[in-house]
């Protein structure tokens, strides 16, 4: 059984649709979530923590909005910016700006204490120089390997991308900053539940993940 460490119901539901009804388990832990500038290392910290607890695999997702004029920002730190500063807020400070494009991201952090087979997707062994390809998400590609030898439990490493642009809010679907980012002229806000997960960044973080892990 694969525990979703997440307090987000929907997540859940989201997990199961790609990996299976029974093939998922919510665990409710409240793992650390350290401060980094890259969503890899909060996620992989994580995985480490909550595989520790459980001592099951478990999968942990972290996720941000990137804002190119921002140069990323808020990216990792997106939650404490939307609870601090608000979406309505994000939006009207990016409209002041010629570019509005953004982009979602979503890692996935899978742990079971057991080394890995080299694949396209990276693993995290503990060091926080992990970078990332962002021309390869952008083609549905997996990112490149970059695996170095620090001396710590491993993890498998999944991302998803989506690009977009920030725009005035719309729409009352979604959550966070559903309603302020636009992909193919809606909002997430504006889609529906089914939409939303054909096309989000956790959806396709997940795709990648659910193929990989049948063959696990």
């Amino acid at each position: 059984m694969l525990r979703f460490v997440t307090t987000n119901e929907g997540k859940v539901r989201e997990a199961r649709e790609y990996l299976g009804a029974d093939a998922v388990e919510q665990l409710n832990f409240d793992y650390t979530e350290i401060q980094a500038d890259d969503l890899a290392t909060v996620a992989a910290h994580g995985a480490r923590e909550a595989y520790r607890h459980a001592n099951e695999p478990v999968l942990v997702d972290d996720a941000g909005l990137f804002v190119d004029a921002f140069d990323g920002f808020p990216g990792p730190y997106s939650s404490y910016v939307e609870d601090t500063v608000g979406v309505e807020r994000v939006w009207r400070l990016t409209s002041e700006e010629d570019d509005r494009s953004a982009a979602f991201r979503t890692v996935l952090a899978y742990c079971d204490g057991e080394g890995f087979d080299a694949s396209p997707d990276p693993v995290d062994t503990g060091d926080e120089r992990r970078g990332q390809d962002q021309a390869a998400d952008e083609r549905g590609a997996a990112t490149t390997d970059d695996q170095v030898a620090a001396g710590d439990l491993p993890v498998k490493i999944f991302e998803g991308y989506v690009p977009g642009e920030i725009v005035a809010p719309r729409g009352d679907g979604g959550f966070g900053y559903d309603p302020i980012f636009e992909h193919d002229d809606r909002t997430f806000a504006e889609m529906s539940a089914a939409e939303k997960n054909a096309v989000s960044h956790r959806g396709r973080a997940l795709a990648k993940f659910g193929e990989w892990y049948t063959e696990r």
